[in-house]
């Protein structure tokens, strides 16, 4: 297993399960209907929210370099990658706006930042996972491609109410259940993520799965292929492994003496 993939898989895990048990825990406080995720930020536990956060951001930056280094990802996969970690980053460093006391510098710079990675991490998925780029289809890019898709789609039903708000009058916010929303689409992504880990810690550098590769130390030999592309099971060994056909020549030349 590639290292930066597997540290990668547990920064993200660990972040996520964080948030997740702060929304657990405030479940009787806090709306999650309408609430954000990001209101975990502003009360006496802020700190563990950033902390949540800077896992994930960090977990992904390690997925986008594994990907990168085995040649999975390309340019602007890449890019899009890191764009959803440095948009992580920025929304975990900078409080959003707390609206009891008014907008906020610290708030529109969160703002900036949760959008770029709520936009990027679509991107990045579909564009690393898409079928038609790869030579072997294997079932995590696959996952990873149906939830890249999933995730533009919550996109651009959020798009499309916040158009259909702005034609009519209305705060786009107040239109759809917000928090329900960002937590669907954070679920979504978040899966694309980890999915996009696995893939990239089962892969090898040469892009061979890691698993169904032969080891140069010749193990599992019954799943290897022997280096002249024979089937190892079908191959006569040059060693005389074939008990029936050495048994055989043995049998010949006796006979012959």
């Amino acid at each position: 297993m590639h290292q930066p993939a597997r540290w990668g898989l547990g920064a993200a895990a660990a972040g996520s399960l964080v948030i997740l048990g702060l929304d657990l825990t405030s479940f009787d406080e806090t709306n999650p209907f309408r609430r954000t995720i990001s209101e975990h930020g502003l009360g006496p536990d802020g700190w563990v929210f950033g902390l949540g956060v800077g896992l994930l951001a960090a977990g992904s930056l390690a997925i986008g370099v594994s990907l990168a280094r085995k040649r999975l990802a390309g340019v602007f996969g890449t890019f899009a990658l890191l764009g959803w970690s440095v948009g992580l980053f920025i929304t975990a460093w900078f409080e959003k706006h707390d609206w009891s006391v008014g907008p906020s510098l610290s708030g529109s710079i969160h703002r900036v930042g949760s959008f770029v990675a709520f936009l990027c991490l679509p991107l990045a998925a579909v564009i690393i996972a898409r079928p038609w780029r790869h030579r072997v289809r294997s079932r995590a890019t696959l996952v990873a491609f149906g939830l890249g898709i999933c995730s533009v789609l919550w996109v651009a039903g959020i798009g499309a109410v916040m158009l259909v708000a702005s034609g009519n009058g209305l705060p786009w916010y107040r239109v759809m259940p917000l928090g329900l929303v960002e937590r669907g689409l954070a679920v979504t992504e978040v899966a694309a993520l980890l999915t996009l880990g696995v893939w990239a810690a089962t892969e090898r550098l040469d892009g061979t799965p890691e698993l169904a590769a032969e080891r140069l130390d010749g193990t599992p030999e019954l799943a290897a292929e022997r280096l002249d592309g024979t089937p190892e099971s079908a191959a006569e060994r040059l060693d005389g492994a074939h008990e029936p056909a050495g048994q055989g020549r043995s049998a010949a030349m006796r006979s012959s003496t």
